[in-house]
């Protein structure tokens, strides 16, 4: 393939449905637990909700707009649009297919049923009847409906269209949409002696769909759902007030055009077409279904207790080495610069870091950046704390976290109440840096405390996605960090750094300075060598530079999780370029960089992708990990994903991947194993190296 047969650049749309292939590619692996493989396929189905929303959406709006500029990769957007629904409904086929004749017979074998209400027994039809009866007539509100006088319908939400029969002097069909409430669960467990059976709220709501209608005559009813456009953003050069912009959006998402309609494959050609021209969508945005729809309700199936032996065996987090329950955090900092791996590593010792600060009468102040939290943050329940405690807390809150602005315009709220100085992110940028500053004040005189990520402060997630946590009481960390929060907080301007970098500032120029270094370096006839690990690769500038890299002889291994614009292993321009994606059972997450400096490398973790937004519109962090140790376990890390030849995939030059497996002797190694094996090795040296406990076992004296 010649450099002049295919553009420099994938399209970035479908190389994102390459990476939702991947997670699908898991839910169709025979080998692998069932429940695990349900988990992997409502991962797919969240996953395409979120682009449809997002990236179909934005695609929407530019031809709406009759945008016909092509992307980097030579598409316009009514081309994108075309591209992408063809994929699409082959993935969904697939995925129909995986749980129809494949997930759910051997579910079924296992005692873990959903039972069509057809074949409910006797005794569990009553169940359900009294379950309707009681609980779901109460809250379901039949609407009567005309194409022009259609309700505004929630997004994602499941409701039912239902056809009346005309009334006796007319010939024309009457509609209704019953909504489908989430608060009402998506599944029922029916009384069973043996195994789990359960069924679908939809499928109830149509069984008795004629109580809600009395006196009518039901010819149709079919359960569909609609997905709107999220693609937007807050005029905030017109929003004088950031919360309440905020707020419009969530308001304006409600409302916002139909880009997709869903719907069950039985459906009429009489009731589709009522449907499509009361939500003004044609058959390109129409999806006949084959099975329940939204997929992503199965996830609370597949975590559902009771069915381990369906399930991968448990990697529980490790305690952190050298971190003992008792041991003070700060202690542990100020000897040495503490690096984890989450989740094979507990995040404990992050949320210890915050809840220590906020009791510890000699932490003077408290600076952080929240980007998404959990429902029940203990983070920032101990930020609150602290403010209530007189220690001087100042947090920003990211309000422009899509999907979670809610939460976070919640969070923000709360937190003032509690006397907490919060700034409600940046005009015009999202703030998606990972950092926090405890100041404290010690014998020595002011010691600042400072925690850098990869990933968010939400102990839930940090469960389930694979993150970097990098704490240090370095001076150099603490000054940068301090100069950092000022330049963010303040109308400071900013100042140079002594070790990080920060976006938008000069964090691709310094990606660029680093790759131009191994160009120049390998051009002297030394050594040249990149290695980086990131979740997206996007940005024209950086592409361009690999190339360039590539094309001087630098060795180039990268570990792209998700979306890749640049395309390997092209003749004469990027054949030393090699890109691998793991999808494995954590969510890979981390961003390490990895620069061969000559035999002297230069090692960073960075909360930013290498994607246009990252680099241009967030405030974003790169941070170098000097530390001896610390940059020794990253390097170990990086080699380790690029071994991996049991989750990983290969990326070709046309797109595609293919699945990586040991070649001849080679040994199968999976990463994330590897990983979890080592927290326990290194959890049970710490144990060992604690020494043993010698406990005098002493008479027991009776009364």
């Amino acid at each position: 393939m010649s450099e002049k047969e295919e553009p420099r650049f994938l399209n970035r749309e479908l190389s994102w449905l390459e990476f939702n292939q991947r997670v699908l590619d898991e839910a169709l692996a025979k080998e692998s637990p069932v429940l695990e493989r349900l988990k992997f396929l409502a991962i797919t189905s969240s996953n395409l909700d979120e682009f449809f929303m997002v990236r179909v959406g934005g695609l929407h709006q530019l031809v709406e707009e009759g945008k016909k500029e092509e992307d980097f990769s030579g598409r316009t957007p009514v081309q994108q649009l075309t591209e992408v629904s063809e994929r699409i409904r082959k993935m969904v086929a697939d995925q129909y297919a995986c749980l129809l004749d494949d997930l759910e017979p051997k579910m079924a074998a296992a005692g873990l049923r959903r039972r069509p209400m057809k074949e409910a027994e006797p005794g569990s039809y009553e169940h359900i009847s009294e379950v309707f009866t009681r609980d779901i007539y109460p809250v379901l509100t039949p609407v009567a409906v005309q194409a022009d006088e259609f309700p505004l319908l929630a997004g994602l939400t499941l409701s039912i269209a239902v056809r009346l029969k005309p009334a006796k002097d007319s010939t024309k069909p009457r509609y209704a949409v019953v909504t489908l409430p989430k608060k009402l669960g998506r599944f029922i467990t029916l009384p069973v002696v043996e195994g789990h059976n359960f069924v679908a709220i939809e499928d109830i709501a149509g069984e008795f769909i004629d109580r809600l209608f009395p006196g009518e005559e039901i010819a149709e009813w079919v359960p569909f759902r609609i997905t709107r456009n999220a693609d937007m953003s807050v005029q905030e050069d017109l929003a004088e007030d950031l919360l309440a912009g905020m707020k419009e959006i969530l308001t304006a998402r409600r409302q916002s055009a139909c880009i997709r309609l869903e719907i069950a494959s039985r459906v009429s050609k009489m009731l589709l077409s009522f449907l499509q021209s009361a939500l003004k969508i044609d058959d390109a945005g129409t999806y006949l279904i084959r099975g329940p729809l939204d997929l992503a309700a199965f996830f609370g199936i597949a975590r559902m207790t009771g069915f381990d032996h369906l399930r991968d065996e448990v990697w529980p987090p490790q305690p952190a080495p050298g971190i003992a329950p008792n041991d003070s955090i700060f202690d542990v900092i100020s000897k040495r610069d503490v690096l984890l791996y989450h989740p094979y590593e507990t995040f404990d010792p992050v949320v210890k870091l915050v809840e220590e600060a906020a009791d510890d009468p000699d932490v003077l102040a408290i600076k952080q950046i929240l980007y998404r939290t959990s429902e029940k943050s203990p983070v920032v329940a101990a930020l609150a704390r602290a403010a209530n405690r007189e220690k001087h807390v100042t947090v920003l809150v990211e309000l422009k976290a899509r999907f979670d602005e809610a939460r976070n315009i919640g969070w923000a709220e709360a937190l003032e109440q509690t006397g907490v100085q919060v700034i409600y992110g940046l005009k015009g940028l999202k703030t998606h840096a990972k950092i926090c500053i405890i100041v404290r004040r010690e014998a020595g005189g002011i010691r600042r405390y400072v925690h850098f990520g990869t990933g968010n402060y939400n102990e839930i997630t940090a469960r389930l996605y694979s993150d970097i946590s990098f704490m240090t009481c370095q001076e150099d960390y603490g000054a940068d960090a301090t100069a950092f929060f000022n330049t963010i907080t303040g109308y400071s301007q900013p100042v140079p750094f002594r070790k990080i970098e920060a976006a938008p500032i000069g964090l691709r120029a310094r990606i660029l300075e680093l790759i131009e270094s191994e160009i120049a370096r390998c051009e002297q006839g030394q050594e040249a060598r990149i290695i980086a690990k990131v979740n997206s690769l996007v940005d024209e500038k950086i592409i361009e530079a690999l190339y360039r890299a590539s094309q001087a002889g630098v060795k180039i291994q990268l570990n792209v999780r998700g979306v890749c614009c640049l395309r390997p292993g092209v003749t004469g321009f990027s054949e030393n370029i090699a890109v691998t994606s793991i999808v494995d059972r954590y969510l890979e997450h981390a961003r390490i960089l990895y620069f061969h400096h000559g035999g002297d490398p230069l090692v960073f973790i960075s909360s930013a992708d290498w994607m246009p937004r990252n680099l241009d519109r967030r405030v974003e962090l790169l941070t170098p990990v000097d530390d001896d140790a610390c940059r020794d376990r990253l390097i170990s890390i990086l080699n380790d994903c690029m071994k991996d030849n049991r989750q990983a995939r290969k990326l070709n030059p046309d797109g595609s991947y293919t699945r990586l497996k040991p070649a001849g002797k080679e040994k199968p190694f999976r990463a994330q194993q590897n990983f979890y094996d080592q927290a326990v090795a290194a959890n049970q040296r710490a144990k060992k190296a604690a020494g043993v406990v010698f406990e005098p076992q002493r008479p027991v004296h009776k009364a």
